[in-house]
């Protein structure tokens, strides 16, 4: 086995809304294995910054709840997420490039979306290129510094159609996310199956117990339970040299740079997408108020766009979720 260790965070943006599709990512870091329990944020200082405000090239990487204002655009959530994906294999020209990189497999279940199948807008939509390419270099150098790299990230994006589908087929949409979970950990454990991997998960739902599901899901593995508290579960999990500890925490963003990291590009794609579902009925109504597809004013959009739903014969299980 190696001897370092990957640091991997994973969580999710657009479980709750009534539009749009939901996207679970994950983020991680290749670091040494005396440092894998130092805090990134300390490290990374001189390129990162724990603040929504990050000044002298450095980015933010904090929970996208608190780095994404919808009033003030998606300039500060994309600064992070394509310095980051840009250190990482370099920038990536179209949302459809980083879809590629990210989720290849999400590319033919969006394209059954009128709105998404031939969106390919270029990036950056709204930061800075160059702006993006100095904070990559300043981090991939600070990361070098101190013998760390970017290992990758990995996205699993359920459009709507696919997503009402799923939650048909297993009644529950919490264990919808639960699967893509589960998915994300084994691509990046197949990316990397020579490191040590500590998994950092923002808490699924009100689930305290997660033993039975990681066996089931990872059969070849021994499990031992580590800790199981009402805001937080761990285990480890071996298979003959290979060793994972499966962090399951409540407010992991704020404990864990990785699953911060997950955050944001979850929440980028996200909003990618929306802009491009917006953009495509706005083409039939450009008076049409955007959405951001949660609850209340997603009905308020669905009544804006009826007479539109039914001109264009739209299937409404492509287009609303149904839980």
């Amino acid at each position: 086995m190696s001897d370092r260790t990957l640091l991997v965070g994973i969580d999710e943006a657009g479980y709750g809304p009534l539009l749009g599709p939901l996207v679970v990512s994950a983020a991680a870091f290749d670091v040494p294995r005396d440092l894998e329990n130092d805090s990134l944020w300390t490290l990374l200082e001189r390129s990162v910054s724990g603040k929504p405000a990050a000044a002298r090239g450095r980015i933010p990487i904090i929970d996208s709840k608190k780095l994404h204002k919808p009033q003030e655009g998606i300039g500060r959530l994309e600064r992070t997420a394509l310095a980051v994906a840009t250190a990482w294999r370099g920038m990536p020209a179209t949302l459809r490039e980083l879809l590629t990189a990210l989720c290849p497999e999400s590319i033919p279940l969006l394209a059954q979306h009128p709105w998404y199948c031939d969106a390919n807008p270029p990036l950056p939509l709204e930061a800075d290129d160059g702006g993006i390419r100095i904070a990559a270099r300043i981090l991939t150098e600070d990361a070098a510094s101190h013998d760390l790299k970017i290992a990758g990230a990995w996205s699993e994006v359920l459009p709507e159609g696919h997503y009402n589908r799923l939650v048909k087929a297993t009644h529950n949409k919490a264990t919808v996310l639960l699967g893509l979970t589960l998915r994300l950990m084994q691509r990046v454990a197949d990316a990397h199956p020579t490191h040590r991997v500590f998994f950092f998960i923002d808490k699924q739902g009100a689930r305290e117990h997660y033993a039975p599901l990681l066996l089931k899901s990872f059969d070849d593995r021994r499990l031992r339970v580590l800790d199981e508290e009402p805001d937080r579960s761990a285990y480890e999990m071996v298979s003959g040299e290979s060793t994972w500890q499966v962090h399951f925490s409540q407010s992991g963003e704020s404990r864990h740079m990785p699953t911060a990291l997950a955050s944001i590009f979850s929440k980028y794609l996200r909003e990618s997408l929306m802009g491009c579902f917006n953009a495509y009925w706005r083409a039939y109504d450009p008076a049409l108020r955007a959405t951001a597809g949660y609850y209340e004013d997603g009905h308020r959009f669905l009544r804006d766009i009826a007479t539109h739903i039914d001109r264009l014969g739209t299937d409404r299980s492509l287009l609303v979720r149904e839980r």
